[in-house]
Protein backbone atom coordinates (compact mmCIF):
# COMPACT_ATOMS: atom_id res chain seq x y z
CA UNK A 1 0.00 0.00 0.00
CA UNK A 2 1.26 3.62 -1.02
CA UNK A 3 2.35 5.62 1.55
CA UNK A 4 -0.18 8.65 2.46
CA UNK A 5 1.11 12.32 2.15
CA UNK A 6 0.57 13.80 5.17
CA UNK A 7 -1.45 17.27 4.98
CA UNK A 8 -3.11 19.65 7.23
CA UNK A 9 -5.94 22.17 6.58
CA UNK A 10 -6.31 26.03 7.42
CA UNK A 11 -8.05 29.03 7.10
CA UNK A 12 -6.04 31.73 5.85
CA UNK A 13 -6.19 35.72 4.72
CA UNK A 14 -6.12 35.12 1.08
CA UNK A 15 -6.88 38.76 -0.98
CA UNK A 16 -9.27 39.61 2.33
CA UNK A 17 -11.14 36.20 2.16
CA UNK A 18 -10.75 33.28 4.53
CA UNK A 19 -9.94 31.15 2.45
CA UNK A 20 -9.63 27.28 3.38
CA UNK A 21 -6.69 25.84 2.56
CA UNK A 22 -4.17 22.88 2.22
CA UNK A 23 -0.76 22.64 3.81
CA UNK A 24 2.06 20.68 2.58
CA UNK A 25 4.66 20.92 4.59
CA UNK A 26 5.98 25.26 4.47
CA UNK A 27 3.59 25.30 1.07
CA UNK A 28 -0.02 26.68 1.34
CA UNK A 29 -2.75 25.76 -1.45
CA UNK A 30 -6.19 27.71 -1.72
CA UNK A 31 -8.89 24.62 -1.91
CA UNK A 32 -11.68 26.15 -3.35
CA UNK A 33 -10.81 25.99 -7.01
CA UNK A 34 -10.70 22.32 -6.47
CA UNK A 35 -13.56 21.71 -4.46
CA UNK A 36 -15.80 24.71 -5.11
CA UNK A 37 -15.92 28.55 -4.28
CA UNK A 38 -18.37 27.77 -1.15
CA UNK A 39 -16.20 25.10 0.58
CA UNK A 40 -14.97 25.89 4.25
CA UNK A 41 -12.84 24.20 6.45
CA UNK A 42 -15.93 23.31 8.47
CA UNK A 43 -17.97 22.39 5.66
CA UNK A 44 -15.46 19.84 5.01
CA UNK A 45 -15.34 18.73 8.97
CA UNK A 46 -19.02 18.30 8.91
CA UNK A 47 -19.11 16.06 6.08
CA UNK A 48 -15.76 14.27 7.12
CA UNK A 49 -15.92 10.99 5.92
CA UNK A 50 -16.83 12.04 2.17
CA UNK A 51 -14.24 14.90 1.88
CA UNK A 52 -10.96 12.88 3.49
CA UNK A 53 -10.82 10.80 0.62
CA UNK A 54 -10.84 14.15 -1.65
CA UNK A 55 -8.47 15.39 0.43
CA UNK A 56 -5.77 12.80 1.05
CA UNK A 57 -5.87 12.27 -3.17
CA UNK A 58 -5.12 15.82 -3.55
CA UNK A 59 -2.26 15.83 -0.93
CA UNK A 60 -0.82 12.52 -2.78
CA UNK A 61 -0.97 14.45 -5.90
CA UNK A 62 1.53 17.54 -4.20
CA UNK A 63 -0.52 20.42 -5.91
CA UNK A 64 -4.11 20.45 -5.50
CA UNK A 65 -4.93 22.37 -8.43
CA UNK A 66 -3.43 26.22 -7.73
CA UNK A 67 0.07 28.01 -6.73
CA UNK A 68 1.33 26.85 -3.87
CA UNK A 69 1.91 30.11 -1.56
CA UNK A 70 4.70 30.19 1.38
CA UNK A 71 2.80 29.54 4.69
CA UNK A 72 5.16 31.80 6.65
CA UNK A 73 3.95 35.00 4.60
CA UNK A 74 0.16 34.40 5.28
CA UNK A 75 -2.00 35.26 8.38
CA UNK A 76 -3.72 32.02 10.06
CA UNK A 77 -7.33 32.43 10.89
CA UNK A 78 -9.21 30.23 13.33
CA UNK A 79 -9.22 26.87 11.46
CA UNK A 80 -12.61 26.08 12.02
CA UNK A 81 -15.12 28.70 11.34
CA UNK A 82 -17.84 28.81 13.06
CA UNK A 83 -16.85 26.22 15.40
CA UNK A 84 -19.89 24.30 17.33
CA UNK A 85 -19.11 23.64 21.08
CA UNK A 86 -15.91 24.73 22.83
CA UNK A 87 -15.54 21.58 25.93
CA UNK A 88 -12.76 22.06 28.10
CA UNK A 89 -11.46 19.85 30.37
CA UNK A 90 -9.90 21.24 33.62
CA UNK A 91 -7.22 20.19 36.22
CA UNK A 92 -6.72 16.99 33.26
CA UNK A 93 -2.75 16.76 34.18
CA UNK A 94 -1.35 15.13 37.13
CA UNK A 95 1.65 17.81 37.86
CA UNK A 96 -0.35 20.63 36.21
CA UNK A 97 -3.01 19.98 39.51
CA UNK A 98 -0.03 19.29 41.97
CA UNK A 99 1.45 22.63 40.74
CA UNK A 100 -1.50 25.40 41.26
CA UNK A 101 -1.87 23.98 44.58
CA UNK A 102 2.05 24.16 45.78
CA UNK A 103 1.64 27.64 43.79
CA UNK A 104 -1.56 28.98 45.95
CA UNK A 105 -0.24 28.05 48.55
CA UNK A 106 2.86 29.82 48.25
CA UNK A 107 1.34 33.29 47.47
CA UNK A 108 -1.22 32.64 49.95
CA UNK A 109 -3.86 33.30 47.67
CA UNK A 110 -7.21 31.35 46.38
CA UNK A 111 -6.62 31.38 42.45
CA UNK A 112 -6.98 27.74 42.88
CA UNK A 113 -10.00 28.17 43.92
CA UNK A 114 -9.41 25.78 47.17
CA UNK A 115 -9.65 26.32 50.63
CA UNK A 116 -5.95 25.70 51.95
CA UNK A 117 -7.21 23.41 54.53
CA UNK A 118 -8.33 21.43 51.52
CA UNK A 119 -5.43 21.59 49.59
CA UNK A 120 -3.85 18.25 51.08
CA UNK A 121 -6.88 16.09 50.38
CA UNK A 122 -7.18 17.40 46.97
CA UNK A 123 -3.42 15.99 46.48
CA UNK A 124 -4.96 12.60 48.28
CA UNK A 125 -7.82 12.54 45.46
CA UNK A 126 -6.02 12.63 41.92
CA UNK A 127 -4.79 9.14 41.90
CA UNK A 128 -8.65 8.14 43.24
CA UNK A 129 -9.79 10.71 41.07
CA UNK A 130 -8.05 9.26 37.73
CA UNK A 131 -8.76 5.46 38.65
CA UNK A 132 -12.58 5.67 39.40
CA UNK A 133 -13.98 9.15 38.54
CA UNK A 134 -14.72 11.39 36.15
CA UNK A 135 -13.29 14.13 34.06
CA UNK A 136 -14.67 17.86 34.81
CA UNK A 137 -15.68 19.35 31.83
CA UNK A 138 -17.40 23.25 31.35
CA UNK A 139 -18.64 25.18 28.11
CA UNK A 140 -16.53 28.21 27.00
CA UNK A 141 -17.51 30.63 24.38
CA UNK A 142 -16.51 30.87 20.55
CA UNK A 143 -16.14 34.83 21.30
CA UNK A 144 -13.03 33.89 22.52
CA UNK A 145 -11.52 32.34 19.61
CA UNK A 146 -8.49 34.64 17.56
CA UNK A 147 -6.19 33.45 15.56
CA UNK A 148 -2.42 31.89 16.09
CA UNK A 149 -0.92 34.96 15.17
CA UNK A 150 -3.50 37.36 16.84
CA UNK A 151 -2.88 39.82 19.44
CA UNK A 152 -4.10 38.83 22.62
CA UNK A 153 -5.93 41.10 24.71
CA UNK A 154 -5.14 41.18 28.52
CA UNK A 155 -8.26 42.23 31.13
CA UNK A 156 -7.94 45.46 32.33
CA UNK A 157 -9.52 44.26 35.92
CA UNK A 158 -6.85 41.06 36.01
CA UNK A 159 -3.43 40.81 37.18
CA UNK A 160 -2.99 37.31 36.77
CA UNK A 161 -3.34 36.82 33.07
CA UNK A 162 -2.03 33.16 32.63
CA UNK A 163 -1.01 30.77 29.31
CA UNK A 164 -2.29 27.25 29.26
CA UNK A 165 -1.20 25.63 26.36
CA UNK A 166 -3.85 22.63 25.35
CA UNK A 167 -3.85 19.50 22.59
CA UNK A 168 -7.83 20.30 21.36
CA UNK A 169 -9.35 17.37 19.42
CA UNK A 170 -12.10 18.54 16.87
CA UNK A 171 -15.11 16.29 16.71
CA UNK A 172 -15.66 14.85 12.90
CA UNK A 173 -18.23 12.34 13.56
CA UNK A 174 -21.41 12.88 15.83
CA UNK A 175 -21.72 10.63 19.00
CA UNK A 176 -23.71 9.52 21.76
CA UNK A 177 -22.83 7.19 24.72
CA UNK A 178 -19.62 6.18 22.83
CA UNK A 179 -17.78 3.08 24.20
CA UNK A 180 -13.96 4.52 25.08
CA UNK A 181 -12.21 2.24 22.64
CA UNK A 182 -14.79 3.46 19.61
CA UNK A 183 -13.98 7.04 20.71
CA UNK A 184 -11.01 7.96 18.99
CA UNK A 185 -12.59 7.50 15.49
CA UNK A 186 -15.22 10.38 15.96
CA UNK A 187 -11.88 12.89 15.93
CA UNK A 188 -11.63 14.53 12.42
CA UNK A 189 -8.09 16.04 13.84
CA UNK A 190 -6.48 17.87 15.98
CA UNK A 191 -5.33 21.36 16.52
CA UNK A 192 -3.08 23.95 19.22
CA UNK A 193 -5.10 25.94 22.03
CA UNK A 194 -3.94 28.39 24.05
CA UNK A 195 -6.33 28.28 26.89
CA UNK A 196 -6.04 31.28 28.75
CA UNK A 197 -7.01 32.13 32.05
CA UNK A 198 -7.95 35.03 34.47
CA UNK A 199 -6.40 33.80 37.71
CA UNK A 200 -7.78 35.91 39.78
CA UNK A 201 -11.13 36.25 38.29
CA UNK A 202 -11.93 32.27 38.68
CA UNK A 203 -12.85 32.17 42.56
CA UNK A 204 -15.24 34.63 43.90
CA UNK A 205 -15.43 35.90 47.86
CA UNK A 206 -19.59 35.83 46.96
CA UNK A 207 -19.92 31.97 45.04
CA UNK A 208 -19.33 29.25 48.15
CA UNK A 209 -20.85 26.26 47.61
CA UNK A 210 -21.34 27.58 43.61
CA UNK A 211 -17.75 27.32 42.89
CA UNK A 212 -15.30 28.50 40.11
CA UNK A 213 -16.41 31.25 38.33
CA UNK A 214 -15.38 29.41 34.85
CA UNK A 215 -17.10 32.93 32.78
CA UNK A 216 -15.15 35.59 34.14
CA UNK A 217 -11.67 33.12 34.63
CA UNK A 218 -11.67 31.44 31.12
CA UNK A 219 -13.71 33.69 28.39
CA UNK A 220 -12.06 36.92 27.33
CA UNK A 221 -12.59 38.22 24.18
CA UNK A 222 -9.13 36.76 22.73
CA UNK A 223 -8.25 34.25 25.16
CA UNK A 224 -8.41 31.29 23.00
CA UNK A 225 -6.25 31.51 19.94
CA UNK A 226 -6.45 28.18 17.72
CA UNK A 227 -4.31 26.99 15.08
CA UNK A 228 -2.68 27.81 12.71
CA UNK A 229 -3.72 23.84 11.71
CA UNK A 230 -5.83 21.77 11.63
CA UNK A 231 -4.36 17.84 11.38
CA UNK A 232 -6.66 14.96 10.51
CA UNK A 233 -6.01 12.71 13.28
CA UNK A 234 -4.77 9.75 10.75
CA UNK A 235 -1.78 12.12 10.43
CA UNK A 236 -0.98 12.74 13.95
CA UNK A 237 -0.63 9.51 15.78
CA UNK A 238 -1.46 8.59 19.06
CA UNK A 239 -2.90 11.35 20.68
CA UNK A 240 -1.18 10.30 24.09
CA UNK A 241 2.28 10.76 22.61
CA UNK A 242 2.46 14.20 21.92
CA UNK A 243 5.19 17.09 23.14
CA UNK A 244 3.78 20.13 24.33
CA UNK A 245 5.84 23.80 24.93
CA UNK A 246 5.28 27.06 25.38
CA UNK A 247 8.00 30.06 25.49
CA UNK A 248 7.02 33.35 26.78
CA UNK A 249 9.76 35.45 25.79
CA UNK A 250 12.01 32.86 24.72
CA UNK A 251 11.91 31.05 28.07
CA UNK A 252 10.16 28.06 27.85
CA UNK A 253 7.37 27.36 30.69
CA UNK A 254 6.03 24.52 29.34
CA UNK A 255 8.14 21.04 28.55
CA UNK A 256 5.52 18.17 28.91
CA UNK A 257 4.05 15.44 27.03
CA UNK A 258 0.43 14.55 26.74
CA UNK A 259 1.06 11.42 28.46
CA UNK A 260 0.30 13.32 31.90
CA UNK A 261 -3.11 13.58 31.13
CA UNK A 262 -5.64 12.26 33.85
CA UNK A 263 -7.93 11.15 31.33
CA UNK A 264 -6.81 10.28 27.96
CA UNK A 265 -8.54 11.91 24.89
CA UNK A 266 -10.68 9.01 24.30
CA UNK A 267 -11.91 8.96 27.95
CA UNK A 268 -12.81 12.84 27.36
CA UNK A 269 -15.04 11.69 24.23
CA UNK A 270 -16.38 8.72 26.11
CA UNK A 271 -17.37 10.85 29.54
CA UNK A 272 -19.13 14.16 27.56
CA UNK A 273 -20.64 12.18 25.16
CA UNK A 274 -22.65 10.36 27.89
CA UNK A 275 -23.47 13.98 29.31
CA UNK A 276 -24.46 15.65 26.02
CA UNK A 277 -24.09 14.53 22.11
CA UNK A 278 -21.05 15.76 19.86
CA UNK A 279 -21.17 16.72 16.94
CA UNK A 280 -18.82 17.48 14.08
CA UNK A 281 -17.68 21.17 14.14
CA UNK A 282 -17.01 20.40 18.25
CA UNK A 283 -13.95 21.53 20.21
CA UNK A 284 -12.36 19.26 23.33
CA UNK A 285 -10.07 21.37 24.87
CA UNK A 286 -7.94 18.32 27.10
CA UNK A 287 -6.42 20.51 29.78
CA UNK A 288 -2.79 22.21 30.34
CA UNK A 289 0.05 20.37 31.05
CA UNK A 290 2.21 21.63 33.85
CA UNK A 291 4.24 25.34 33.95
CA UNK A 292 1.61 27.78 33.90
CA UNK A 293 2.15 31.04 34.75
CA UNK A 294 0.66 30.54 38.14
CA UNK A 295 3.52 27.60 39.21
CA UNK A 296 6.19 29.96 37.89
CA UNK A 297 4.66 32.83 40.06
CA UNK A 298 4.95 34.99 36.58
CA UNK A 299 2.34 36.22 34.83
CA UNK A 300 1.35 37.86 31.36
CA UNK A 301 2.04 41.43 30.84
CA UNK A 302 1.44 43.95 27.77
CA UNK A 303 4.62 43.32 25.34
CA UNK A 304 4.98 39.80 26.07
CA UNK A 305 5.19 37.38 23.45
CA UNK A 306 3.71 33.76 23.43
CA UNK A 307 5.26 30.96 21.47
CA UNK A 308 3.13 27.69 21.33
CA UNK A 309 3.91 24.52 19.66
CA UNK A 310 2.53 20.99 19.51
CA UNK A 311 4.25 17.72 18.06
CA UNK A 312 3.58 18.05 14.19
CA UNK A 313 0.87 21.07 14.78
CA UNK A 314 2.86 24.05 13.84
CA UNK A 315 3.43 26.46 16.05
CA UNK A 316 1.77 29.82 17.54
CA UNK A 317 2.51 33.01 18.25
CA UNK A 318 0.45 35.79 20.17
CA UNK A 319 1.80 39.07 21.34
CA UNK A 320 0.22 40.68 23.99
CA UNK A 321 -1.22 44.07 24.21
CA UNK A 322 -3.40 45.76 27.18
CA UNK A 323 -6.63 46.62 27.27
CA UNK A 324 -7.96 50.17 26.18
CA UNK A 325 -11.27 50.99 28.30
CA UNK A 326 -13.37 53.17 26.08
CA UNK A 327 -12.27 56.70 27.39
CA UNK A 328 -9.14 56.04 28.16
CA UNK A 329 -6.04 57.45 26.94
CA UNK A 330 -4.59 55.72 24.19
Amino acid sequence: MATQAPFALGTFSIEGDAAPCMVLSDEVFDLRPALGREVTVRGMVDAWDSYVPQLQRLADQGSPDQTALPLATLRPLPPLQPTGQIFQAAANYRQHVLDLLSAADARGDSSDGVAEADRPSERELLDARAAQGRPFVFLGSSHAIIGATDDITLPADSDQSDWELELAAVIGRPGRRVAVENALDLVAGYMIANDLTSRDALARWDAGALGIDWLAGKNSPSFLPLGPLLVPAIHVGDPQNLHVTLKVNGQTMQDESTSDMLFSVAALITYISTVAEVRPGDVILTGSPAGNGAAHGVFLRPGDVVDGFITGLGSQRNRCVAEILSGSAS
